[in-house]
């Protein structure tokens, strides 16, 4: 009797240990993941033009409508790190680009040191850019995954890359974009 409850211990005790790390790692992505709000384009837009995007920082999501409304899609996001750096209001995508290389702003050379970067797996615009009609504002991929479903960037939209590739290709030039 003594040697089964033993064997049962060790069991439960092994099975205990076993899941510990999975339910950290649960844990883990629960705290980095977005709390998506559902968004209505109509709330938004007039119509949805090319197609339609709305960057919601709050909930830390890009919403994706195309032109006829026949596709919509929702992508986990990074965001600015502050109110400071985040815009907000109408804009477009006024140019695409694979494999962009990047030039930081005047206040990031200052404040970081950062300078120029050609693409490549260490540019931090990541495999796909999308430029919009604001100065320096981009919806881009990250090489760094732990960037996205956080407060983690200086002013633009990142998505992970092979998300970016993906809305990448959905979205023309002349797509609608609101950042709220």
């Amino acid at each position: 009797m003594t040697v089964y409850l033993s064997r049962r211990r060790f069991l439960a005790t092994t099975l205990v240990g076993l899941a510990t790390p999975a339910i950290a790692r649960a844990s883990a992505t629960r705290r980095n993941a977005s709390s998506f709000r559902m968004q209505d384009w109509r709330e938004h837009f007039d119509d949805l033009g090319v197609g339609t995007i709305i960057a919601d920082t709050r909930s830390r999501a890009v919403h994706f409508w195309n032109g006829d409304g026949s596709d919509y899609r929702v992508y986990p996001t990074s965001v600015p790190t502050s109110d400071e750096l985040t815009k907000r209001g109408y804009t477009e995508i006024v140019r695409k680009k694979v494999g962009p290389d990047w030039t930081p702003t005047p206040s990031q050379k200052e404040r970081f040191g950062w300078e120029y970067m050609p693409p490549g797996p260490d540019n931090p615009l990541g495999t796909h850019a999308m430029y919009l009609s604001w100065p320096a504002y981009l919806i881009h991929g990250t090489h760094d995954t732990r960037k996205i479903g956080r407060r983690s960037s200086d002013g633009c939209i990142g998505l992970y890359n092979a998300q970016i590739e993906e809305l990448y290709a959905l979205c023309p030039v002349g797509t609608q974009v609101r950042v709220i």
